[in-house]
C-alpha cells in the first residue's frame, strides 16, 4: 500500500442548528486520485474548507505525510503542499493569464522589480506542459468560465502542490476540456501528486478514481473504496439513502405550432449562419465543446450580445431584441450558466429574486404590495418544491439545486413561455437533478411553452432533449433527432 499523504480523524463541524460534520475520517493516498462524492448539503465542501483552514473544526485533527497541523490555516496547508481549486474561482479578471498564475509570487529582478519577461515565459511553459490552449498574455475578463477554470489550475500546480483539491473543476467544463484535465490529472499522479476530486458526475467517478469516499448528512457512508469494486447503482443508493432505479424521468413528448425561429444569425468570428426552430412543447438541446458557440446562440437571442445579422421570429413575428430586458418582456428567459454571478443577488432574500425580475407586478401606488408579493412567491415556491425555511431566507442559504429553482422562478413570474437554459444541473447532486429534469418535463405541460437547454453533459442532453443541435466553431455541425442521438455520434460532429 503507497504511504499516505492526509489524514484526517474525527473531524466535527457544527453552524447554529446544523451538524456539518459528525466524525468524519478521511484520508489520500501518494499519488492517488481520491473522488469524495455527496449530494449538496452532505459536507463535502465544509470537510475541504476545513482541510485548507479557511474553516476550523470544532473537533478532530489533520495529518500531512504524517505530522499533525495544530492549527492549520491557508498560508500553514498551503506550505505543507495543499492548493485547493473552489467551486467558485478566485481569479482578478483584470489581471492576464500569468499575472493570475503567479499572483503574489513573481519573479523578480531583485526585491522589488517583477521579471515580466520570465513570468510569461513561466506561464506559457507551465500552461504548454498542461496542454491548455490559453494565452498568458490574454486579460482573464476575455475568457469564457471554462478558460478561467483551466487557469485556476494551472495556478494551483504553479504551486508545486502535492494535494491537489479540485472540487467541481468540471462543472465549466466541455467533454475535450475534461479529457484533457483527467489526462494532466493522471499524469501527475504517477509522479506522485494526489488529488482529491468532487464531482456530481457520476460518470466521471468511474473515469478518475482510484478510491471513492462518500458523505451522507455530514457523516461518512462508505470510506476509500475501490473504484473496481462499486456501481453506478450502489453509489447513487449511498448519496442518496434510497434506491433511485429510474432517477431520471420521463415524459411524453408533443410538439405543435412553431414559438421560435432563428434565420441566418451571425456575429463576426463567433456565429455563423444560425438557424433552427423551437417548437412548442419541445425542449430543443445544444451541445458542442467549450468555445463552439453554445452559450453565444443564447445571449444573441436575448440581446445580451450584438449580431450583424439574421432573423429572429417569436410567436409568428419578425423581432428585434436589443436588450434581456426587452426579452423578458416578450416572454423569452434567460437562465445564465453562472447562477451564482449572473442570476441571483445572493445576499438577497429568495422572495426579492424571485418578484425582482416583474417587480411591476407587486407594486400598488408605487410601493411593494407585500401581500401580493407573498402570495406570488408562495405560488412558485409550492409549485417549482423549493426547499426554504422562510420566503425571507438569504438565497445564498439554498443549496444549488433550490438557488437553480429560484432562477427558473424568477424567469416564470415574468410570464416567460420560452426558457434558455445554460447548464441546467451543474454543481448539482443526483436528487436535485431528477427534480429540475421532472420540472422541466412538468412546465412543458403548460399551454405554448418550449425550451432551449446547452449542456456540457451528452447524457443530460439525450435524457431531455426531443432534438439535439451539435454545435462547432460557431456553427451548427448536425442535428438529430432524439431517437438517433448517441453521445458518440455527437461528439463526433462536435469534434
Amino acid at each position: 500500500m503507497a504511504a499516505e499523504i492526509l489524514r484526517m480523524t474525527g473531524i466535527s463541524k457544527s453552524y447554529p442548528g446544523v451538524k456539518a460534520l459528525k466524525d468524519v475520517s478521511f484520508s489520500v493516498q501518494k499519488g492517488e486520485i481520491h473522488v469524495l462524492v455527496g449530494e449538496n448539503g452532505a459536507g463535502k465542501s465544509t470537510l475541504m474548507k476545513i482541510l485548507a483552514g479557511a474553516q476550523r473544526a470544532d473537533a478532530g485533527q489533520i495529518a500531512i505525510d504524517g505530522k499533525a497541523i495544530l492549527h492549520p490555516t491557508p498560508e500553514v496547508m498551503l506550505r505543507h503542499g495543499l492548493a485547493v481549486i473552489y467551486q467558485e474561482l478566485m481569479l482578478a479578471p483584470h489581471l492576464s493569464v500569468a499575472e493570475n498564475i503567479f499572483l503574489g509570487r513573481f519573479p523578480k529582478y531583485g526585491p522589488f522589480i517583477v521579471d515580466w519577461s520570465a513570468t510569461q515565459k513561466e506561464a506559457g511553459q507551465l500552461i504548454e506542459r498542461l496542454d491548455f490552449q490559453l494565452d498568458p498574455k490574454a486579460r482573464l475578463s476575455s475568457l469564457t468560465v471554462a478558460q478561467r477554470q483551466l487557469v485556476e489550475i494551472a495556478k494551483a500546480l504553479s504551486l508545486n502542490a502535492k494535494l491537489v483539491v479540485l472540487d467541481e473543476p468540471s462543472a465549466v467544463l466541455g467533454e475535450k476540456e475534461i479529457e484533457n484535465l483527467f489526462k494532466v490529472m493522471k499524469g501527475l499522479s504517477q509522479e506522485g501528486i494526489s488529488f482529491i476530486y468532487i464531482s456530481h458526475r457520476l460518470k466521471e467517478v468511474f473515469q478518475i478514481a482510484h478510491r471513492i469516499t462518500v458523505l451522507r448528512d455530514g457523516a461518512v457512508v462508505v470510506s476509500s473504496q475501490p473504484v473496481g469494486e462499486v456501481n453506478e447503482e450502489q453509489l447513487v443508493r449511498w448519496m442518496v439513502g434510497r434506491d433511485i432505479a429510474h432517477y431520471l424521468p420521463t415524459r411524453t413528448r408533443s410538439a405543435s405550432k412553431v414559438l421560435l425561429k432563428v434565420t441566418g444569425l451571425q456575429r463576426k468570428g463567433v456565429l455563423h449562419d444560425i438557424s433552427f426552430e423551437v417548437r412548442e412543447g419541445e425542449i430543443l438541446g445544444i451541445c458542442g465543446l467549450a468555445g463552439s458557440g453554445r452559450t453565444e446562440v443564447l445571449r444573441a437571442i436575448i440581446g445580451a450580445d450584438p449580431v450583424d445579422g439574421g432573423l429572429v421570429e417569436y410567436c409568428g413575428q419578425p423581432v428585434s431584441i436589443r436588450s434581456p430586458r426587452q426579452a423578458l418582456r416578450l416572454g423569452i428567459g434567460l437562465v445564465p450558466e453562472d447562477r451564482k454571478q449572473q442570476g441571483l443577488f445572493l445576499s438577497q432574500s429568495v422572495a426579492f429574486n424571485v418578484t425582482i425580475s416583474n417587480i411591476r407586478n407587486s407594486l400598488r401606488g408605487g410601493f411593494i404590495n407585500q401581500r401580493k408579493e407573498k402570495s406570488s412567491v408562495q405560488r412558485l415556491v409550492k409549485s417549482l418544491q423549493i426547499k426554504t425555511p422562510t420566503l425571507q431566507v438569504r438565497v445564498s442559504n439554498l443549496s444549488g439545486g433550490n438557488q437553480q429553482k429560484c432562477v427558473l422562478a424568477k424567469k416564470l413570474n415574468a410570464n416567460c413561455r420560452l426558457l434558455l437554459v445554460d447548464e441546467p444541473t451543474r454543481g448539482i447532486d443526483v436528487g436535485a437533478k431528477r427534480e429540475i429534469y421532472q420540472l422541466f418535463f412538468d412546465l412543458l405541460q403548460r399551454e405554448g411553452m418550449a425550451m432551449v437547454i446547452v449542456s456540457s453533459e451528452l447524457p443530460e442532453v439525450l435524457r431531455c432533449s426531443d432534438r439535439i443541435l451539435v454545435m462547432r466553431q460557431g456553427r451548427i455541425a448536425a442535428e438529430f433527432d432524439r431517437k438517433e442521438a448517441s453521445e458518440e455520434a455527437l461528439m463526433r460532429f462536435a469534434t
